[in-house]
């Protein structure tokens, strides 16, 4: 007997172009394991890079996001870190989602969202499908009151003591809306 494996991808219009936010039911096959809620709308959103190995296909993206899930999990953490995942291919994979506390950034994981980008970017950008993603996933947060509209978007270097997101993610991001300066003791 064959199995056809099929994951639904659910699409949202993000000024008038569509975004594709996986859920992590679909690729993971199974709840997220966080359970303390988030509550919205969050004042702050923090880029990361996974420090991983980058995926630009689906099936690259879905082994390496299960391999990742599995890697936290056998090692202590209830499920993946981040709110969000980017891979290199453009889609937005779940993690803790916009209602559930993640464990991306120690202090700040009760008044953020946490948008990891699949890889490591110290020398070069993400895709040009990641960046855009990444903006219009915040521009959903936005639009549904996920994300308060006077919000902070910083790397996550800025908050711990850390590479993440990489040097030339950290640059890229310091060019969009909202990025702010502050130093590691602001909320």
């Amino acid at each position: 007997m064959k199995y056809l494996g099929v994951v639904v991808v659910v699409m949202f219009a993000v000024n008038g172009r569509a975004l594709e936010i996986v859920p992590i039911t679909e690729w993971a096959e199974s709840e997220s394991q966080r359970k303390q809620e988030l509550p919205n709308p969050v004042p702050l959103v923090v880029i990361q890079h996974t420090a991983s190995g980058e995926c630009s296909t689906d099936s690259t993206c879905l082994r390496g996001l299960k391999n990742m899930r599995a890697y936290v999990m056998k090692i202590g953490f209830d499920d993946v870190p981040y709110s969000f995942m980017i891979g290199g291919n453009g889609k937005v994979y779940e993690g803790a989602g916009w209602h559930r506390v993640g464990a991306h950034t120690r202090g700040y994981n009760d008044k953020a969202i946490g948008i990891g980008f699949v890889g490591t970017f110290i020398d070069k950008l993400p895709t040009p499908e990641a960046l855009k993603a990444a903006k219009e996933l915040i521009e959903y947060g936005l639009q549904n009151k996920h994300i308060a509209e006077d919000y902070k978007l910083v790397g996550h270097r800025q908050l711990s003591s850390t590479l993440s997101p990489g040097d030339a993610l950290q640059k890229e991001i310091e060019s969009w809306p909202h990025w702010k300066q502050v130093l590691r003791t602001d909320h």
